[in-house]
């Protein structure tokens, strides 16, 4: 008994060491592992300070500057009183918050209530509606024929045309589906039983079990929205109605900020394309601080919330 007491002793001692004092191969992993991971951070960090960095810098020095930038040259905040007093990315900020606003909601609820209907495998055409979801995530119409039909519904030049010709992701519905078929039938059976009607069921017991991965599509869908240009260059002609993004592809691609350049900016043409180029940086940098303020608040709900919809196919 003696023997075997010490047996179990000698035997944690020895994992204790082991854990303790890792092996050289396991050291030069670690590191391995840390240099690689600094120098990711390095990489995905580096682009945004730059454009930091710049928009904070002396227009002269950023112009005649090349190579890295670590720092900004000089200090200077007229970029962003440019931007900030520039309207057109006033309204392209009001039209981009009715977007991610408006049209997150609309999404969610879609898609929710398509992943609700998909998720009852006894349901009549389950099969057919199942099929029909999963072909358009092959197969599609094309820019022409959509252009056509949101020509034909009369949404050209209306806010709308950015949201309903992509309000369901079938990517989105289906792992909302997968949510909500992992949780267990019982519960949807037994407020069946207490009388509770499909709508609340829905909305008092599944969406509270699934609030991670709603969160985290969400952020998806408000980024999509924050980002989305092409369908504003398609469908839209009126200035009041371009989104922010479109307006930072007219600054940085077209150059076209020459009321707000024209503001205290020299005649001399080497001024003004310095000025011109603080001005695109300082724009690039208003236009992501929103996304980036609401990111961290819903960070945590990433990898459950993306987990808990992939569990069951």
């Amino acid at each position: 008994m003696n023997k075997s007491v010490q047996s179990a002793d000698h035997s944690r001692k020895t994992k204790a060491w082991y854990y303790g004092h890792p092996s050289t191969g396991s050291r030069i992993f670690d590191i391995c592992n840390v240099v690689f991971m600094v120098l990711l951070m390095v990489i995905t960090v580096y682009p945004f300070l730059y454009v930091l960095f710049a928009s904070l810098s002396e227009p002269l020095k950023l112009y005649s500057h090349q190579g890295i930038l670590l720092a900004p040259l000089g200090f200077t905040t007229r970029g962003y009183t440019f931007v900030l007093n520039y309207r057109a990315v006033w309204n392209g900020y009001l039209v981009t918050l009715f977007l991610a606003t408006v049209g997150t909601s609309l999404t969610l609820v879609s898609s929710l209530v398509f992943a609700y209907v998909l998720s009852k495998q006894d349901s009549m055409l389950h099969g057919f509606f199942t099929f029909m979801a999963v072909f358009t995530m092959y197969f599609n119409g094309g820019m022409i024929p959509t252009y056509l039909i949101v020509k034909e519904l009369g949404l050209l030049d209306s806010l709308w045309s950015l949201i309903l010709p992509g309000l369901i992701s079938t990517y989105y519905v289906i792992i909302l589906r997968t949510a909500i078929m992992s949780i267990p039938k019982e519960m949807v059976e037994s407020a069946e039983l207490d009388g509770a009607n499909e709508i609340i069921i829905l909305i008092r017991i599944l969406i509270p079990l699934i609030v991670p991965t709603i969160a985290a599509i969400g952020l998806f869908i408000v980024v999509g929205y924050w980002n989305s240009w092409t369908n504003a260059l398609l469908y839209i002609q009126d200035g009041e109605k371009q989104p922010l993004q479109m307006v930072l592809r007219q600054i940085v691609v077209n150059n076209d900020m020459s009321a707000a350049a024209g503001t205290g900016a020299s005649n001399r043409s080497g001024e003004d394309s310095a000025t011109r180029l603080l001005l695109k940086y300082a724009t690039i940098i208003v236009s992501v601080v929103p996304v980036i303020c609401v990111y961290p608040f819903l960070q945590k709900y990433f990898t459950k919330g993306v987990m808990i919809g992939a569990i069951k196919g």
